[in-house]
Protein backbone atom coordinates (compact mmCIF):
# COMPACT_ATOMS: atom_id res chain seq x y z
CA UNK A 1 0.00 0.00 0.00
CA UNK A 2 1.95 3.29 -1.26
CA UNK A 3 1.74 6.19 1.34
CA UNK A 4 -0.53 9.20 0.11
CA UNK A 5 2.76 11.37 -0.08
CA UNK A 6 3.74 8.57 -2.87
CA UNK A 7 0.57 9.16 -4.64
CA UNK A 8 0.79 12.77 -4.60
CA UNK A 9 4.37 12.12 -5.89
CA UNK A 10 3.02 9.43 -8.66
CA UNK A 11 0.85 12.23 -9.71
CA UNK A 12 3.59 14.64 -10.57
CA UNK A 13 5.61 12.42 -12.70
CA UNK A 14 4.89 14.70 -16.19
CA UNK A 15 7.92 15.45 -17.42
CA UNK A 16 8.33 19.11 -18.09
CA UNK A 17 10.36 19.47 -21.57
CA UNK A 18 10.51 23.16 -21.76
CA UNK A 19 10.43 24.73 -18.30
CA UNK A 20 10.14 28.41 -18.68
CA UNK A 21 10.91 30.75 -15.84
CA UNK A 22 8.98 33.76 -15.12
CA UNK A 23 10.88 36.24 -16.24
CA UNK A 24 10.64 33.83 -19.74
CA UNK A 25 7.09 33.71 -19.57
CA UNK A 26 6.83 37.40 -19.33
CA UNK A 27 8.73 38.11 -22.10
CA UNK A 28 6.30 35.80 -24.26
CA UNK A 29 3.55 37.65 -22.85
CA UNK A 30 4.97 41.25 -24.06
CA UNK A 31 5.67 39.51 -27.90
CA UNK A 32 2.42 38.59 -28.07
CA UNK A 33 0.96 41.78 -27.27
CA UNK A 34 2.86 43.75 -28.93
CA UNK A 35 2.35 41.88 -32.30
CA UNK A 36 -1.31 42.28 -31.25
CA UNK A 37 -1.29 46.41 -31.23
CA UNK A 38 1.13 46.64 -33.94
CA UNK A 39 -0.66 44.11 -36.04
CA UNK A 40 -3.67 45.32 -35.03
CA UNK A 41 -2.36 48.95 -36.64
CA UNK A 42 -1.22 47.45 -39.74
CA UNK A 43 -4.02 45.99 -40.09
CA UNK A 44 -6.39 49.13 -39.87
CA UNK A 45 -4.22 50.87 -42.12
CA UNK A 46 -4.43 48.26 -44.66
CA UNK A 47 -8.21 49.40 -44.92
CA UNK A 48 -7.53 53.11 -45.29
CA UNK A 49 -7.17 53.95 -49.15
CA UNK A 50 -3.64 54.32 -50.28
CA UNK A 51 -2.23 51.40 -48.09
CA UNK A 52 -1.27 48.30 -48.40
CA UNK A 53 -1.11 44.87 -45.84
CA UNK A 54 2.65 44.49 -46.56
CA UNK A 55 5.44 45.15 -44.61
CA UNK A 56 6.92 48.00 -46.48
CA UNK A 57 4.45 50.20 -44.32
CA UNK A 58 6.90 49.67 -41.07
CA UNK A 59 9.66 50.61 -42.98
CA UNK A 60 8.62 53.73 -44.46
CA UNK A 61 7.29 54.63 -41.20
CA UNK A 62 9.05 52.90 -38.10
CA UNK A 63 8.38 55.91 -35.75
CA UNK A 64 4.56 55.02 -36.20
CA UNK A 65 5.32 51.31 -34.65
CA UNK A 66 7.35 52.22 -32.46
CA UNK A 67 5.62 54.74 -30.46
CA UNK A 68 2.93 52.71 -30.64
CA UNK A 69 4.83 50.16 -28.94
CA UNK A 70 6.33 52.09 -26.16
CA UNK A 71 3.06 53.64 -25.11
CA UNK A 72 1.39 50.21 -24.76
CA UNK A 73 4.38 48.60 -22.67
CA UNK A 74 4.08 51.73 -20.19
CA UNK A 75 0.59 52.15 -20.12
CA UNK A 76 0.60 47.86 -19.40
CA UNK A 77 2.58 48.33 -16.80
CA UNK A 78 0.94 51.23 -15.14
CA UNK A 79 -2.21 49.07 -15.19
CA UNK A 80 -0.35 45.90 -13.92
CA UNK A 81 -0.64 43.89 -17.06
CA UNK A 82 2.22 42.13 -16.48
CA UNK A 83 1.75 41.64 -12.39
CA UNK A 84 2.03 38.22 -12.06
CA UNK A 85 -1.20 37.75 -9.80
CA UNK A 86 -2.82 39.54 -13.01
CA UNK A 87 -1.99 37.42 -15.32
CA UNK A 88 -2.57 34.06 -13.24
CA UNK A 89 -6.45 35.00 -13.54
CA UNK A 90 -7.94 35.53 -17.42
CA UNK A 91 -10.65 38.03 -15.92
CA UNK A 92 -8.01 40.40 -14.15
CA UNK A 93 -5.88 40.24 -16.96
CA UNK A 94 -8.69 40.87 -19.69
CA UNK A 95 -9.52 43.92 -17.11
CA UNK A 96 -6.04 45.24 -17.48
CA UNK A 97 -5.65 44.82 -20.85
CA UNK A 98 -9.14 46.43 -21.73
CA UNK A 99 -8.13 49.51 -19.77
CA UNK A 100 -4.70 49.79 -21.15
CA UNK A 101 -5.21 48.87 -24.44
CA UNK A 102 -8.26 51.52 -24.97
CA UNK A 103 -6.39 54.36 -23.02
CA UNK A 104 -3.52 53.67 -25.38
CA UNK A 105 -4.95 53.59 -28.13
CA UNK A 106 -6.69 56.97 -27.31
CA UNK A 107 -3.67 58.68 -26.33
CA UNK A 108 -1.50 57.21 -29.54
CA UNK A 109 -4.44 58.74 -32.48
CA UNK A 110 -4.93 62.11 -30.12
CA UNK A 111 -0.54 62.53 -30.92
CA UNK A 112 -0.81 65.02 -33.94
CA UNK A 113 2.06 64.85 -36.79
CA UNK A 114 4.25 61.77 -35.80
CA UNK A 115 1.73 59.19 -35.84
CA UNK A 116 -1.28 58.12 -39.30
CA UNK A 117 -4.24 60.67 -39.72
CA UNK A 118 -7.07 60.37 -38.22
CA UNK A 119 -9.77 58.26 -40.31
CA UNK A 120 -12.41 60.84 -41.96
CA UNK A 121 -15.03 57.96 -41.14
CA UNK A 122 -16.34 57.12 -37.64
CA UNK A 123 -16.41 53.22 -38.56
CA UNK A 124 -12.70 53.35 -39.26
CA UNK A 125 -11.82 55.11 -36.25
CA UNK A 126 -13.89 52.55 -34.00
CA UNK A 127 -12.15 49.83 -35.59
CA UNK A 128 -8.59 50.44 -34.66
CA UNK A 129 -9.28 50.28 -30.65
CA UNK A 130 -12.15 47.60 -31.20
CA UNK A 131 -9.63 45.14 -32.99
CA UNK A 132 -6.82 45.81 -30.94
CA UNK A 133 -8.39 45.07 -27.86
CA UNK A 134 -9.81 41.72 -29.68
CA UNK A 135 -5.89 41.26 -30.71
CA UNK A 136 -5.04 40.96 -26.97
CA UNK A 137 -7.52 39.60 -25.45
CA UNK A 138 -6.93 36.19 -27.87
CA UNK A 139 -3.47 36.73 -26.96
CA UNK A 140 -3.77 36.64 -23.59
CA UNK A 141 -6.22 33.34 -24.07
CA UNK A 142 -3.77 32.07 -26.35
CA UNK A 143 -1.22 32.84 -23.63
CA UNK A 144 -3.17 30.85 -20.46
CA UNK A 145 -4.02 28.00 -22.85
CA UNK A 146 -0.04 27.30 -23.99
CA UNK A 147 1.67 28.29 -21.40
CA UNK A 148 -0.42 26.43 -18.81
CA UNK A 149 0.67 23.06 -20.14
CA UNK A 150 2.82 20.92 -17.77
CA UNK A 151 5.59 20.72 -19.97
CA UNK A 152 5.89 24.33 -19.71
CA UNK A 153 6.16 24.40 -16.08
CA UNK A 154 9.29 24.10 -13.65
CA UNK A 155 8.91 21.52 -11.24
CA UNK A 156 10.30 22.92 -7.68
CA UNK A 157 11.47 21.33 -4.62
CA UNK A 158 11.57 23.72 -1.57
CA UNK A 159 14.37 23.16 0.52
CA UNK A 160 12.81 24.41 4.17
CA UNK A 161 9.78 23.30 5.66
CA UNK A 162 9.43 26.13 8.31
CA UNK A 163 8.25 29.82 7.81
CA UNK A 164 10.13 30.75 5.10
CA UNK A 165 8.91 27.61 3.01
CA UNK A 166 5.64 27.87 3.83
CA UNK A 167 5.64 31.73 3.00
CA UNK A 168 6.94 30.95 -1.29
CA UNK A 169 5.14 28.36 -1.67
CA UNK A 170 1.82 30.46 -0.97
CA UNK A 171 3.22 33.17 -2.80
CA UNK A 172 3.88 30.34 -6.12
CA UNK A 173 0.03 29.75 -5.20
CA UNK A 174 -0.58 33.53 -5.13
CA UNK A 175 1.69 35.22 -7.80
CA UNK A 176 3.26 32.15 -9.58
CA UNK A 177 1.18 32.74 -13.31
CA UNK A 178 1.74 28.44 -13.45
CA UNK A 179 5.23 28.63 -13.93
CA UNK A 180 6.50 26.80 -10.85
CA UNK A 181 4.75 23.28 -9.54
CA UNK A 182 5.67 22.65 -6.44
CA UNK A 183 6.73 18.77 -6.18
CA UNK A 184 6.91 18.65 -2.25
CA UNK A 185 9.39 19.87 0.67
CA UNK A 186 12.74 19.14 1.82
CA UNK A 187 13.32 19.11 5.57
CA UNK A 188 15.82 17.40 7.86
CA UNK A 189 13.53 17.63 11.03
CA UNK A 190 12.37 14.11 11.44
CA UNK A 191 9.16 14.75 13.10
CA UNK A 192 8.44 16.52 9.72
CA UNK A 193 9.06 13.64 7.13
CA UNK A 194 6.10 12.07 5.69
CA UNK A 195 4.12 14.91 6.99
CA UNK A 196 1.80 17.33 4.83
CA UNK A 197 2.38 20.99 5.20
CA UNK A 198 -1.05 23.11 5.09
CA UNK A 199 -0.36 25.63 3.11
CA UNK A 200 -2.92 28.88 1.95
CA UNK A 201 -4.68 31.58 3.64
CA UNK A 202 -8.20 32.34 4.62
CA UNK A 203 -11.32 30.87 5.92
CA UNK A 204 -12.84 27.46 4.47
CA UNK A 205 -14.82 24.33 4.46
CA UNK A 206 -14.13 21.68 1.67
CA UNK A 207 -12.17 24.51 -0.13
CA UNK A 208 -14.58 26.81 -0.70
CA UNK A 209 -14.76 30.13 1.24
CA UNK A 210 -16.42 30.31 4.35
CA UNK A 211 -14.85 33.52 6.32
CA UNK A 212 -16.59 37.06 6.35
CA UNK A 213 -18.39 38.64 3.90
CA UNK A 214 -19.84 36.91 0.66
CA UNK A 215 -17.06 36.34 -1.74
CA UNK A 216 -13.38 35.58 -0.45
CA UNK A 217 -10.74 38.62 -1.44
CA UNK A 218 -9.69 38.53 -4.86
CA UNK A 219 -6.13 37.55 -3.63
CA UNK A 220 -7.58 34.01 -1.74
CA UNK A 221 -6.39 30.71 -2.97
CA UNK A 222 -8.25 27.47 -1.31
CA UNK A 223 -5.27 25.78 0.86
CA UNK A 224 -3.73 22.84 0.24
CA UNK A 225 -1.18 20.38 0.89
CA UNK A 226 2.62 20.03 -0.24
CA UNK A 227 4.27 16.71 1.51
CA UNK A 228 7.90 16.36 3.05
CA UNK A 229 9.19 13.97 1.03
CA UNK A 230 12.47 13.67 2.56
CA UNK A 231 16.12 15.17 3.89
CA UNK A 232 18.99 16.73 2.24
CA UNK A 233 20.89 13.30 1.70
CA UNK A 234 17.38 12.61 -0.67
CA UNK A 235 17.88 15.38 -2.41
CA UNK A 236 19.85 13.99 -5.47
CA UNK A 237 17.47 10.91 -5.55
CA UNK A 238 14.15 12.96 -5.72
CA UNK A 239 15.78 15.15 -8.40
CA UNK A 240 15.98 11.93 -10.74
CA UNK A 241 13.05 11.19 -9.41
CA UNK A 242 10.25 13.41 -9.41
CA UNK A 243 12.60 15.41 -12.55
CA UNK A 244 13.15 18.69 -10.82
CA UNK A 245 13.68 21.68 -12.52
CA UNK A 246 14.29 23.99 -9.58
CA UNK A 247 15.66 24.28 -5.82
CA UNK A 248 14.06 26.88 -3.72
CA UNK A 249 16.49 27.39 -0.69
CA UNK A 250 14.29 28.52 2.03
CA UNK A 251 16.04 28.14 4.80
CA UNK A 252 17.17 31.22 7.34
CA UNK A 253 20.60 30.12 8.43
CA UNK A 254 24.28 29.48 6.72
CA UNK A 255 24.73 26.52 4.58
CA UNK A 256 27.33 24.22 6.68
CA UNK A 257 29.75 22.48 4.37
CA UNK A 258 27.89 19.28 4.27
CA UNK A 259 24.99 20.91 2.65
CA UNK A 260 26.55 22.69 0.62
CA UNK A 261 28.61 19.91 -1.08
CA UNK A 262 25.14 18.29 -1.62
CA UNK A 263 23.96 21.82 -3.24
CA UNK A 264 26.91 21.42 -5.62
CA UNK A 265 26.27 17.67 -6.54
CA UNK A 266 22.84 18.89 -7.25
CA UNK A 267 23.92 21.08 -9.74
CA UNK A 268 25.69 18.87 -11.53
CA UNK A 269 22.43 17.11 -12.06
CA UNK A 270 21.69 20.50 -13.88
CA UNK A 271 19.20 22.33 -11.56
CA UNK A 272 18.90 25.48 -11.03
CA UNK A 273 18.76 26.77 -7.24
CA UNK A 274 17.18 29.99 -6.52
CA UNK A 275 17.54 31.25 -2.75
CA UNK A 276 13.41 32.03 -1.49
CA UNK A 277 14.41 35.62 -0.94
CA UNK A 278 15.17 36.39 -4.49
CA UNK A 279 12.19 34.50 -6.11
CA UNK A 280 9.74 36.08 -3.62
CA UNK A 281 10.92 39.61 -4.40
CA UNK A 282 11.07 38.54 -8.30
CA UNK A 283 7.63 37.35 -8.10
CA UNK A 284 5.76 39.87 -5.70
CA UNK A 285 7.70 43.32 -6.16
CA UNK A 286 8.92 43.27 -2.22
CA UNK A 287 12.11 42.24 -0.08
CA UNK A 288 11.24 39.78 2.40
CA UNK A 289 13.04 41.13 5.32
CA UNK A 290 11.71 38.66 7.86
CA UNK A 291 12.50 36.11 5.90
CA UNK A 292 16.18 36.44 4.73
CA UNK A 293 17.97 35.56 8.16
CA UNK A 294 21.71 35.46 8.31
CA UNK A 295 21.22 36.14 4.23
CA UNK A 296 21.30 39.73 4.69
CA UNK A 297 22.73 40.53 1.45
CA UNK A 298 19.79 39.70 -0.42
CA UNK A 299 17.73 42.20 1.41
CA UNK A 300 20.90 44.88 1.43
CA UNK A 301 21.11 47.14 -1.62
CA UNK A 302 24.46 47.34 -1.03
CA UNK A 303 25.04 48.85 -4.64
CA UNK A 304 21.87 50.14 -5.78
CA UNK A 305 21.28 51.99 -9.37
CA UNK A 306 21.46 55.96 -6.89
CA UNK A 307 25.11 55.17 -5.87
CA UNK A 308 26.38 56.33 -9.30
CA UNK A 309 26.63 59.71 -10.16
CA UNK A 310 25.40 59.50 -13.62
CA UNK A 311 21.92 58.13 -12.20
CA UNK A 312 21.49 60.66 -9.57
CA UNK A 313 22.19 63.56 -11.88
CA UNK A 314 19.33 61.80 -14.44
CA UNK A 315 16.92 61.50 -11.05
CA UNK A 316 17.52 65.09 -9.96
CA UNK A 317 17.56 66.51 -13.50
CA UNK A 318 13.72 64.96 -13.42
CA UNK A 319 12.84 65.57 -10.09
CA UNK A 320 13.16 69.56 -10.58
CA UNK A 321 11.64 69.57 -14.25
CA UNK A 322 8.69 67.86 -12.74
CA UNK A 323 8.41 69.74 -9.68
CA UNK A 324 8.64 73.18 -11.70
CA UNK A 325 5.97 71.74 -13.93
CA UNK A 326 4.02 70.78 -11.35
CA UNK A 327 3.90 74.49 -9.76
CA UNK A 328 3.79 75.83 -12.64
CA UNK A 329 0.19 73.92 -13.59
CA UNK A 330 -1.24 73.87 -9.75
CA UNK A 331 -0.61 77.92 -9.04
CA UNK A 332 -3.86 79.37 -10.67
CA UNK A 333 -5.53 76.41 -7.84
CA UNK A 334 -4.25 77.41 -4.87
CA UNK A 335 -6.03 80.47 -3.95
CA UNK A 336 -9.26 78.59 -4.47
CA UNK A 337 -7.72 75.33 -2.26
CA UNK A 338 -6.60 77.91 0.25
CA UNK A 339 -9.79 79.69 0.65
CA UNK A 340 -11.56 76.33 0.48
CA UNK A 341 -9.58 75.35 3.31
CA UNK A 342 -10.39 77.87 6.02
CA UNK A 343 -13.98 78.26 4.60
CA UNK A 344 -14.00 74.86 5.88
CA UNK A 345 -12.23 74.90 9.11
CA UNK A 346 -10.61 78.05 10.24
CA UNK A 347 -6.74 77.85 10.84
CA UNK A 348 -3.95 77.23 8.83
CA UNK A 349 -3.69 77.08 5.20
CA UNK A 350 -0.38 74.98 5.14
CA UNK A 351 0.59 72.39 7.89
CA UNK A 352 4.62 71.26 8.01
CA UNK A 353 5.97 68.47 9.95
CA UNK A 354 9.37 66.84 10.66
CA UNK A 355 9.94 63.90 8.36
CA UNK A 356 12.83 61.72 8.25
CA UNK A 357 14.89 62.00 4.93
CA UNK A 358 18.00 60.67 3.29
CA UNK A 359 20.97 60.08 5.21
CA UNK A 360 18.69 60.04 8.13
CA UNK A 361 18.23 64.12 7.93
CA UNK A 362 15.42 65.42 9.61
CA UNK A 363 13.72 68.17 7.23
CA UNK A 364 9.94 69.75 7.27
CA UNK A 365 7.31 68.46 4.60
CA UNK A 366 4.95 70.63 3.20
CA UNK A 367 1.31 69.88 3.16
CA UNK A 368 -2.25 71.33 2.53
CA UNK A 369 -3.54 71.00 5.76
CA UNK A 370 -6.32 67.95 5.56
CA UNK A 371 -6.63 68.02 9.34
CA UNK A 372 -9.04 70.24 11.98
CA UNK A 373 -6.12 72.20 13.76
CA UNK A 374 -3.95 70.95 16.75
CA UNK A 375 -5.53 67.29 15.78
CA UNK A 376 -2.57 65.72 17.40
CA UNK A 377 -2.39 67.17 20.75
CA UNK A 378 1.29 67.08 21.07
CA UNK A 379 1.71 63.32 20.64
CA UNK A 380 2.46 61.38 17.54
CA UNK A 381 -0.56 59.12 16.07
CA UNK A 382 -0.86 56.99 12.94
CA UNK A 383 -3.64 57.99 10.65
CA UNK A 384 -6.13 55.82 10.08
CA UNK A 385 -8.45 55.49 7.40
CA UNK A 386 -11.55 57.08 7.59
CA UNK A 387 -9.50 59.30 10.32
CA UNK A 388 -12.39 61.43 12.36
CA UNK A 389 -9.86 64.53 12.55
CA UNK A 390 -10.29 64.89 8.72
CA UNK A 391 -11.65 67.90 7.33
CA UNK A 392 -14.55 67.76 4.49
CA UNK A 393 -12.34 69.36 2.33
CA UNK A 394 -9.12 67.48 3.96
CA UNK A 395 -10.68 64.40 2.64
CA UNK A 396 -11.15 64.98 -0.93
CA UNK A 397 -7.31 66.95 -0.69
CA UNK A 398 -6.36 63.36 0.58
CA UNK A 399 -8.25 61.22 -2.17
CA UNK A 400 -6.88 62.82 -4.94
CA UNK A 401 -3.51 63.25 -2.99
CA UNK A 402 -3.72 67.08 -3.16
CA UNK A 403 -2.77 68.04 -0.28
CA UNK A 404 0.63 66.89 -1.32
CA UNK A 405 1.36 68.87 -3.64
CA UNK A 406 3.04 71.62 -1.06
CA UNK A 407 6.27 68.78 -1.44
CA UNK A 408 7.07 70.03 -4.79
CA UNK A 409 9.06 73.29 -3.10
CA UNK A 410 11.47 70.38 -0.87
CA UNK A 411 11.77 68.16 -4.32
CA UNK A 412 12.98 71.90 -5.67
CA UNK A 413 14.89 72.37 -2.16
CA UNK A 414 16.62 69.10 -2.31
CA UNK A 415 15.31 67.51 0.60
CA UNK A 416 12.58 65.02 -1.61
CA UNK A 417 12.06 63.31 -4.67
CA UNK A 418 9.04 62.97 -7.23
CA UNK A 419 9.27 59.20 -6.84
CA UNK A 420 10.90 57.21 -3.61
CA UNK A 421 9.55 56.31 -0.30
CA UNK A 422 7.51 58.19 1.87
CA UNK A 423 9.05 60.12 4.44
CA UNK A 424 8.29 58.74 8.22
CA UNK A 425 8.22 60.79 11.16
CA UNK A 426 11.11 60.89 13.47
CA UNK A 427 9.48 59.41 16.27
CA UNK A 428 8.03 56.55 14.23
CA UNK A 429 11.60 55.57 12.81
CA UNK A 430 13.16 55.31 16.02
CA UNK A 431 10.32 52.90 17.04
CA UNK A 432 10.30 50.71 13.98
CA UNK A 433 13.92 50.75 13.30
CA UNK A 434 13.73 48.64 16.96
CA UNK A 435 11.22 46.00 15.73
CA UNK A 436 11.53 45.41 11.79
CA UNK A 437 15.52 44.64 10.19
CA UNK A 438 16.57 46.94 7.28
CA UNK A 439 13.91 49.72 8.27
CA UNK A 440 16.78 52.52 8.43
CA UNK A 441 17.61 51.19 5.03
CA UNK A 442 14.70 53.42 3.24
CA UNK A 443 16.94 56.74 3.96
CA UNK A 444 19.57 55.17 1.23
CA UNK A 445 17.93 57.45 -1.00
CA UNK A 446 15.56 60.35 -1.04
CA UNK A 447 12.27 60.17 0.19
CA UNK A 448 9.53 60.65 -2.54
CA UNK A 449 5.97 62.71 -2.74
CA UNK A 450 4.91 59.12 -4.97
CA UNK A 451 6.36 55.69 -4.22
CA UNK A 452 6.67 52.13 -4.90
CA UNK A 453 5.16 50.85 -1.94
CA UNK A 454 2.22 53.60 -2.14
CA UNK A 455 1.24 52.69 -5.22
CA UNK A 456 0.92 48.97 -4.26
CA UNK A 457 0.15 49.24 -1.13
CA UNK A 458 -0.78 52.62 0.31
CA UNK A 459 -0.06 54.53 3.44
CA UNK A 460 0.94 52.89 6.25
CA UNK A 461 -1.65 52.73 9.54
CA UNK A 462 0.22 50.96 11.61
CA UNK A 463 3.26 48.58 12.40
CA UNK A 464 2.64 46.01 9.92
CA UNK A 465 1.78 47.88 7.11
CA UNK A 466 5.12 49.63 7.97
CA UNK A 467 6.89 46.30 7.10
CA UNK A 468 4.91 45.68 3.87
CA UNK A 469 5.64 49.15 3.00
CA UNK A 470 9.96 48.70 3.71
CA UNK A 471 9.01 45.40 1.44
CA UNK A 472 8.20 47.60 -1.17
CA UNK A 473 10.60 50.48 -0.44
CA UNK A 474 13.66 47.87 -0.64
CA UNK A 475 12.41 46.32 -3.73
CA UNK A 476 12.41 49.98 -5.37
CA UNK A 477 16.03 51.04 -4.38
CA UNK A 478 17.20 47.76 -5.72
CA UNK A 479 15.35 48.18 -8.59
CA UNK A 480 15.60 52.01 -9.31
CA UNK A 481 15.54 53.11 -12.98
CA UNK A 482 13.76 55.98 -14.82
CA UNK A 483 11.35 53.71 -16.44
CA UNK A 484 10.11 52.16 -12.49
CA UNK A 485 9.53 56.19 -11.64
CA UNK A 486 7.41 56.83 -14.80
CA UNK A 487 5.55 54.02 -14.28
CA UNK A 488 5.16 54.88 -10.63
CA UNK A 489 3.81 58.22 -11.50
CA UNK A 490 1.53 57.40 -13.91
CA UNK A 491 0.04 54.91 -11.15
CA UNK A 492 0.01 57.65 -9.04
CA UNK A 493 -1.85 60.21 -11.35
CA UNK A 494 -4.29 57.20 -12.18
CA UNK A 495 -5.02 56.89 -8.32
CA UNK A 496 -5.42 60.79 -8.15
CA UNK A 497 -7.79 60.62 -10.97
CA UNK A 498 -9.81 57.80 -9.60
CA UNK A 499 -9.64 59.02 -6.04
CA UNK A 500 -8.04 55.83 -4.88
CA UNK A 501 -5.72 57.95 -2.14
CA UNK A 502 -6.44 57.79 1.76
CA UNK A 503 -9.95 58.58 3.07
Amino acid sequence: MRTQAQQQATALQQRALFPLPFSERRLVLMALDLLAVNGTLLLTLALRPGYGLDGSLVLQHPLWFLLLSLLWLLIAHTFDAYDPRVVGRFSSSAQAVLKAGLITVGVYLLIPYITPPLPTSRSSLLAFPLITIGALLAGRGLYRVVLNQPALCRRALIIGAGWAGRAIAEVLAEYGDGTYQVVGFVDDDPEKQGKKVEIGKGKTEGGAWTGEGKNPPSDFHPPFSVFVLGNRYALPELIRQHRVDTLILAITHELNGELLQILMDCLELGVEIVPMPVLYEQLTGRVPVEHVGSNWYVAMPISHPLTRTFNRMIKRAMDIVLASLGLLLMAPFFPLIALAIYLDSPGPIFYTQERVGERGRVFRVYKFRSMVPDAEKGRAVWAQENDPRVTRVGRILRRTHVDEFPQFLNILKGEMSAVGPRPERPEFVEELAKEIPFYRVRHAVKPGMAGWALVKYGYASSKEDALLRLQYDLYYIKHWSPWLDLVILLKTVVDTLTLRGRA
